[in-house]
Formats: structure tokens, C-alpha cells, sequence
């Protein structure tokens, strides 16, 4: 999503009753604060997250809503679907309709999935440069063995795209169950790894996506980020 951004003259001019050539000498008396400090550039920038004020009145106090949701199984990553639950759907929050999802799990897929309004936010921490880890429980259809562990640390290659993937790291929890982080997100990712060794995913679980984690939240509920977790790309 994009986000939107424009000058501080422009904004003046479009929210108050004085032009954008006023502005500098609105600059210049101290009657504009940007974020609580006051203006000093007719080009500062104003976001859609950008608290304005002038001569003491509220211009434009529009805050980014962080929110991570349980998600169960048969739900669909969506803001709105015809025929399944979406993740929107299971949102108790008054500004959910401004919301998007960030990273989405597939239908049959549970866990982790975040939603924000921030759409600078939610780029930033898709990017592949980002490098962040994302974790999932995974339960298989055959036994694992030490061999896996190898071959996702060096990648596996994937034939369609022609690319192999990242150094993952594999922790064998049990026979059957194991948790994985990566650091990337191609097309069923997990499930293709691990098809590498004609192995069936039968069910996988994100519990966590950097510092974000689910512990503690039930399935099916959702809750605000704390300021830690929301500078989840920071200090890592």
C-alpha cells in the first residue's frame, strides 16, 4: 500500500484557511507543530501519520494501527471473502476496515499473521533485504533424519524458478515434528523444501516473525503490537 505524503505548504493550504505562501511566515512565528516540535521548512514532509498542529488546533492526528492475529486453520488471508472466514473478519478493532495484511498464510496454514493501516511499516519488513526471520512448527508425513538439517542450512534448489533458497535452519523437535526459520517467503516455500525429500507437510504453524511472537495469544484472538515489537527490524 502506498503511502501518503505531502509537502507542509501544500498540506497547510489544503487543511486550513491560509495559502501555501503563508506558510513560511507561519514557519517563521513558531504556530506549527509537526509531531510536537515545531515546523522549520515549507518542505517538510507530512504522512498520513503525521500529527499537525497550528495555533494550537489539531490538523491531522491519524495513528498507524499495529495489530497480530492467531490465525486458525481454514481461514482465509483476506480482508473479505465470499465464501471463508477472513483474518478481517476475526478483528475486534474500530479502524479494522483500514487495515492490510502483511506475509499471508494459506488457507490450512495457522499462526502468526500481522495487520496494519502502515503501509511504509509493512513494506519494510517484507523486503527480502530486511533478512527477517520468520519461525513455523511444521508436522510431517514421514520420519526426519539429520540430512534435512544439512540441506536446508546450504538451500534447495527449485527448478521451476530456476533460484535456491536461502540458508534455513532446521531444529528436529521430533520423528514427525520440526521447527523452521527462513528468512524469505517464495511460492509454498515449506511445503516445496520439504518435497524435496518426497516429505508431506501436514500441517504448519508460523509462530513467529522476528521479535514478533504468538506466545500467549489463543487461536483465534488478536492483539495490538507493543512499541517493541513494532520496531521489530530494529536492533535484531
Amino acid at each position: 500500500m502506498k503511502s501518503r505524503t505531502s509537502r507542509l505548504d501544500r498540506f497547510i493550504s489544503q487543511n486550513s484557511d491560509f495559502s501555501m505562501a503563508d506558510t513560511r511566515l507561519l514557519i517563521a512565528q513558531k504556530r506549527i507543530l509537526l509531531d510536537g516540535s515545531v515546523a522549520h521548512s515549507i518542505q517538510q514532509s507530512v504522512t498520513e501519520f503525521t500529527r499537525v498542529v497550528l495555533d494550537g488546533r489539531c490538523l491531522k492526528d491519524n495513528q498507524p494501527v499495529y495489530i497480530m492475529l492467531n490465525k486458525p486453520r481454514g481461514v482465509v488471508s483476506a480482508t473479505r471473502d465470499t465464501r471463508h472466514t477472513t483474518v478481517l473478519d476475526l478483528v475486534q478493532h474500530p479502524r479494522k476496515s483500514e487495515l492490510h495484511i502483511v506475509g499471508r498464510l494459506d488457507l490450512n496454514t495457522t499462526g502468526l499473521v500481522l495487520l496494519t493501516n502502515n503501509g511504509a511499516w509493512s513494506r519494510n519488513i517484507s523486503l527480502p533485504e530486511t533478512k527477517l526471520e520468520k519461525t513455523y512448527e511444521v508436522t510431517l508425513s514421514k520420519p526426519l533424519t539429520e540430512e534435512y538439517v544439512a540441506v536446508f542450512r546450504e538451500g534447495i534448489y527449485f527448478g521451476y524458478e530456476g533460484i535456491t533458497t536461502k540458508p534455513a535452519r532446521l531444529e528436529i523437535l521430533s520423528d514427525y515434528t520440526a521447527r523452521l526459520s527462513l528468512t524469505e517467503g517464495k511460492y509454498h516455500q515449506v511445503k516445496r523444501m520439504f518435497g524435496f525429500f518426497q516429505n508431506e507437510v501436514l500441517s504448519l504453524h508460523r509462530v513467529s516473525v522476528g521479535r514478533i511472537s504468538l506466545e500467549g495469544l489463543d487461536e483465534g484472538l488478536c492483539r495490538e503490537l507493543t512499541a517493541k515489537e513494532i520496531a521489530v527490524n530494529e536492533n535484531r
